[in-house]
């Protein structure tokens, strides 16, 4: 089964790690789909990415700049894997159904640890993929800003 990630967001927000966990998925030269929750988050997130880092430089886009399959990230508000990627982000508490996680050979899961109905969305997503013997691994976010991985 397709390894999934859970990262608990405690100290910083999800539009200051999304993009460090985009730029580590992006060096695996691996197409990459994020997975949000509604057409809005997919126009904000997709202009932060432009906008997060002077020095840093992500090619991405969403549905509105076009050229969907060519896309080397792609950010979406549909479960479709449009740019047929390897790696998915789920964020905003957007989840693919369970049998279409191994269409991906890693997925990221990014809650926000702080809303409770996002830790609730969490922790029974983890239970459904659990009970499928699926490859779980969890991370959660120290003082700093940095992930631990815990057992």
């Amino acid at each position: 089964m397709t390894r999934v990630d859970f990262y608990h967001l405690q100290k910083a927000p999800l539009e200051q790690v999304l993009p460090l966990l985009c730029e580590k998925a992006y060096n695996t030269g691996k197409r990459i789909k994020i997975l949000l929750s509604t057409d809005e988050r997919v126009e904000f997130i997709n202009s932060l990415l432009w906008t997060y880092n002077e020095e840093s430089f992500l090619p991405h886009g969403s549905k509105k700049d076009g050229f969907t399959d060519e896309q080397p990230i792609f950010i979406s508000a549909s479960e479709e894997n449009e740019n047929g990627a390897k790696i998915l982000i789920l964020a905003d508490g957007a989840q693919i159904d369970v049998a279409k996680l191994s269409d991906y050979e890693r997925v990221l899961n990014i809650f926000d640890g702080n809303n409770e109905p996002a830790l609730n969305e969490a922790r029974a997503y983890w239970k459904e993929i659990k009970s499928l013997e699926g490859e779980l691994h969890y991370w959660q976010q120290k003082d700093n800003g940095s992930f631990e991985q815990k057992a």
